[in-house]
């Protein structure tokens, strides 16, 4: 079957946006991504049930001629079924297989319970990533363990809406998490999302926009009039580090390049060290990592966080790494209150004093958190008064 015989005719020109100023970008080139080897195609349930939803996703499988593309139409995207059989072969199938959907469920409020997280609003314009982190926390979530595809949900309008509707709840300033369940701007090269994405909040009174990345694709960033209203996050570690754990990913030197850019354009840039990683040296290398990011980033916050990982998370991580890997010769083998394995609340003190110190030395003023922590991890640590002040709130 040729490539496009599967987007047949039959859609209606006048459900693609209803009216709505925020449709799909149209106006653009898609550009691959050189982390995204993409071998599998799915067309799932509503990729291309309007025109405009057709477009847009014949244009980015236009990319890729040599990939297979499956018509799953009849179900959602969630309901994919891949080949592999084990965990680690179904991961390494899933990151090598584009999905497109629709995600109805696209805006939530965060559920944590039994640690310090103020818990915040969130949505998805993407699942997953295609990146390779071997201590990945989303690979340990129900819906990735089962079905680790990377997903575009082409639903943006809708989204937006919703987005709309919650924001317009609210008479204060609110923060809408981009990079809970996926990267938020690593497929953006595909989608170009964030040409609608970054002004539409930028012209909003209340809504804002907060992304995670591993990414350094912000070239559509720069040119976007923000109004600072999207703050861009970057999770790193000690390049000494991440080259041991952190395979198929932009080097933590460009994410820095990135960083840097995007803060020359007026975007508010923050950093989240997480998870900070053990091995031997671990103190120097993140002293002298975090004297060289402070003094090249103007950052305008500092998130820490440890490896915070569920039960089939670690078990994925010890196929990749081996048992005796010096992540898991840290971990307690019980999980703590929320279900997570973690380091014991000794050492995750001694951790965040550490790096906490380090920090202030370089600059006093600069506002510091922790990610996932609990309360009394924060008390022990000193910095109590920062609780909900975190990364991904405003």
């Amino acid at each position: 079957m040729g490539q496009m015989d599967l987007f047949h005719p039959g859609c209606d020109p006048e459900a693609d946006s209803n009216g709505k100023p925020w449709g799909l970008p149209m106006d653009y080139t898609p550009q691959s991504i050189h982390e995204f080897d993409v071998k599998t195609i799915v067309l799932s349930k509503g990729s291309v049930a309007t025109a405009a939803r057709k477009r847009f996703v014949e244009r980015i499988c236009g990319l890729y001629p040599s990939a297979q593309i499956i018509d799953r139409m009849d179900v959602p995207h969630n309901k994919i079924e891949l080949n592999s059989k084990s965990p680690s072969e179904l991961h390494h199938e899933g990151k090598r297989t584009l999905v497109f959907g629709e995600l109805n469920d696209s805006v939530r409020f965060s559920e944590e319970e039994n640690n310090a997280c103020p818990n915040y609003w969130h949505f998805s314009v993407y699942g997953f990533c295609p990146y390779g982190c071997r201590y990945c926390y989303l690979a340990g979530t129900q819906g990735v363990w089962f079905l680790p595809t990377v997903k575009i949900f082409v639903n943006l309008p809708e989204i937006i809406e919703r987005i709309d509707r919650v924001a317009g709840g609210f008479n204060r300033p609110t923060a809408f998490y981009s990079g809970k369940l996926q990267d938020g701007i690593a497929l953006d090269p595909l989608t170009a999302y964030s040409t609608v994405l970054v002004p539409y909040f930028a012209g909003h009174p209340y809504a804002r926009q907060t992304i995670l990345t591993k990414s350094d694709r912000i070239e559509r960033y720069i040119d976007l009039d923000h109004n600072g209203h999207t703050i861009l996050s970057w999770s790193l570690n000690p390049p000494g580090i991440a080259n041991r754990h952190e395979t198929n990913v932009p080097s933590v030197e460009r994410r820095i390049v990135a960083m840097k850019k995007c803060s020359d354009r007026g975007y508010p840039v923050r950093a989240v060290i997480m998870p900070v990683i053990l091995q031997d040296g671990w103190r120097d290398l993140y002293h002298d990592f975090l004297r060289d990011l402070i003094k090249e980033v103007p950052l305008d916050r500092l998130t820490f966080g440890g490896i915070c990982m569920y039960q089939r998370a670690m078990r994925l991580m010890n196929e990749f790494l081996g048992k005796d890997n010096t992540i898991a010769a840290h971990l307690h083998e019980r999980a703590t209150g929320d279900g997570r394995i973690r380091y014991s609340h000794q050492k995750r003190v001694e951790i965040y004093r550490h790096l906490i110190a380090a920090a202030k030395s370089f600059r006093r003023d600069l506002h510091v958190a922790l990610c996932l922590e609990t309360v009394e991890v924060w008390k022990d640590v000193g910095v109590s008064q920062n609780i909900g002040q975190c990364n991904c709130v405003l």
